[in-house]
């Protein structure tokens, strides 16, 4: 029976030190660390700590939001902890998810997250506008390439005389920029 911690930031420029410092309240025999967004569940110590738990264990984080910004990916982390007999814990929000109610609560926190992960792209979008209209954000600028050479290069391709790795190197373009172009130009 060991309580495991896991903590996660979502980028390696952002600090954790606030959620490692949290779990000296609940001292944790193990600790695991992201720094990945939560937008999904594709994240190396997430699952190393699901596969890590065993029956007994307890999970200790911080805030249901550290696990997850959806509800969705949130409920199936608490559900693949649960069929293995294991416990969480969070700090912030104080939650026996053992029990319907602390189940209904845990649902209430994951749409709170889900929420405010929405919330922040739709300002993000709405800032983008606002810098495009004043001519302060024009977004990614194209990618220059020779139309000629990239013609000449992919009839060499085509014919099967170079790989599409040799012919994205002569030309200069990196394999979705190629391909893309390739489609738009029908090449």
């Amino acid at each position: 029976m060991a309580n495991i911690g896991y903590a996660r930031v979502s980028s390696i420029d952002q600090n954790e030190a606030r959620q490692l410092e949290a779990f000296k309240k609940i001292p944790c025999d193990k600790v695991f660390l992201d720094k990945l967004s939560g937008k999904n569940m594709a994240r190396p110590q997430l699952s190393a700590m699901l596969d890590y738990v065993r029956e007994g264990d307890t999970v200790i984080v911080t805030e249901y939001a550290r696990l997850a910004r959806s509800v969705r990916d949130l409920l199936t982390i608490i559900d693949k902890l649960q069929a293995k007999g294991v416990a969480v814990i969070s700090q912030k929000e104080n939650l026996d998810t053992k029990t319907p109610q602390g189940k209904l609560m845990l649902t209430i926190f994951g749409a709170l997250a889900e929420f405010e992960r929405e919330v922040i792209k739709e300002r993000q979008r709405e800032g983008i506008e606002i810098a495009k209209q004043q001519g302060k954000y024009a977004g990614r600028k194209p990618v220059s390439y020779d139309e000629k050479l990239l013609r000449k290069e992919c009839a060499l391709w085509r014919s099967g005389k170079q790989t599409a790795t040799e012919t994205m190197k002569k030309v200069g373009l990196k394999p979705n920029t190629f391909y893309r172009t390739v489609k738009k130009f029908g090449l």
